[in-house]
């Protein structure tokens, strides 16, 4: 079964980082690719996140896509990055409050592989990032 990729702050030649939903319950993910080159690149620790840090991830990640969706659409230059100049102050506040609440614990985490694609979505703009989905399941040897 697919779930929904909620944020996808951190993309390198793939997803790495973000918030999915994992047996129906948010959760921030991370990728071990970095870490450990004998792994495979679709292999993520996963681990739930409370009601108020994703909230607040949503809202950050809400903050991102205006200003994604602004820069393909010539509105703003790169130099905003990543938030509009009228979403500035909330962004630097809501990085503030998140410091330290994004981050997996590999004693907490769960360890599985994962299938990544583009989810139908019919309001996207067809402008920026493709809104996802992801398949969990156990990784390979486990």
């Amino acid at each position: 079964m697919f779930e929904t990729v909620h944020t996808l702050p951190h993309w390198h030649d793939g997803p790495r980082q973000g918030i999915a939903d994992y047996r129906g319950r948010p959760h921030l993910f991370e990728s071990e690719w970095r870490d450990r080159e004998d792994l495979d690149e679709d292999t993520f620790l996963l681990m739930p996140i409370d009601a108020a840090t994703f909230a607040l991830a949503l809202e950050d990640w809400a903050i991102w896509r205006r200003w994604e969706m602004a820069f393909h659409q010539g509105k703003t230059t790169q130099e905003t990055h990543p938030a509009l100049p009228e979403d500035r102050g909330r962004h630097e506040n809501l990085e503030r409050l998140l410091d330290g609440r994004l981050t997996v614990d590999p004693a907490r985490a769960v360890r599985s592989s994962a299938e990544f694609r583009a989810r139908h979505t019919p309001g996207w703009s067809g402008c920026g990032w493709r809104p996802l989905e992801v398949r969990w399941s156990a990784p390979p040897g486990d």
